[in-house]
């Protein structure tokens, strides 16, 4: 991770000014640096240095985002993310030392909106908790739609609620946008890549993000998971959501693909 000062920069955006974000990482080190760029970048930033003392932070102040380290004492940054899950949905982004792909997908399905691998650049991590955010407070919809329903499921983008057969769902950011992004396009085909240029809005980046939410998604949407009548594999091509989940038409088989 680059670990000198931020440059000095003459035009600062006011501390507080684009949001408050709580950063949990016991390296004083690291900490120190995410701090300062996220000053730099216009928010304001409150630290801790371990779970419990996190959470304390959490409930006293909700913060509108979460920089988490997965490696604490105390309580490791999977608990900590949980804990704060129950209290109502906030966007987490889950830092990583090992880079180990187990743990980034464990930090995906417990809720984490996004992750960063240790060594980092602080000002990627800056542009990451951007585009979190960005999403997390969009209240209009890209394309100007207004409402979405189908399949039993209705999405109100602008109040940024979900339900399935009248029962509320709860959905992390990324999740939403991803159910908005197929019930804006219904019956078509997308490969992981589009999906993630599309809803998650890089060009680059490990594909397993899109599968880990497909398979969370298909957990809250779907009457039974394991066969999913909604979210369809088309095997060796991507996902396709079906609104009519009566249907007794299935994907291709054959190849290999997203699961």
């Amino acid at each position: 991770m680059e670990n000198t000062p931020p440059a000095r920069n003459p035009d600062p955006v006011p501390q507080g000014e684009r949001g408050r974000i709580l950063v949990v990482d016991d390296d004083p080190t690291v900490a120190e640096v995410v701090v300062g760029y996220l000053h730099r970048a216009g928010y304001a930033v409150e630290q801790a240095g371990d779970g419990p003392a996190a959470l304390g932070r959490f409930v006293a102040r909700r913060p509108d985002l979460v920089v988490l380290d997965l490696m604490l004492p105390a309580m490791d940054g999977f608990e900590v993310c949980r804990r704060m899950r129950e209290h109502g949905p906030v966007p987490v982004i889950m830092l990583t030392a090992r880079g180990d792909e187990e743990d980034r997908i464990l930090g995906l399905e417990t809720g984490a909106d996004d992750y960063v691998t240790k060594p980092f650049s602080p000002r990627e991590l800056v542009l990451r908790v951007d585009s979190v955010l960005r999403r997390a407070r969009s209240t209009v919809p890209a394309d100007g739609s207004g409402p979405l329903s189908g399949g039993g499921l209705t999405l109100d983008p602008a109040a940024r609620q979900a339900h399935r057969d009248g029962q509320g769902l709860a959905l992390t950011v990324r999740e939403f946008d991803l159910l908005a992004f197929l019930l804006r396009h219904p019956g078509k085909v997308f490969g992981r890549e589009e999906l993630m240029r599309e809803v998650w809005g890089w060009d680059f980046g490990d594909l397993s993000t899109v599968t880990v939410h497909v398979r969370r998604l298909r957990g809250k949407v779907e009457k039974d998971p394991a066969r999913p009548r909604l979210i369809r594999t088309v095997w060796g091509v991507g996902y396709r959501l079906d609104l009519d989940a009566d249907a007794d038409a299935a994907a291709p088989l054959g190849g290999g693909g997203p699961r």
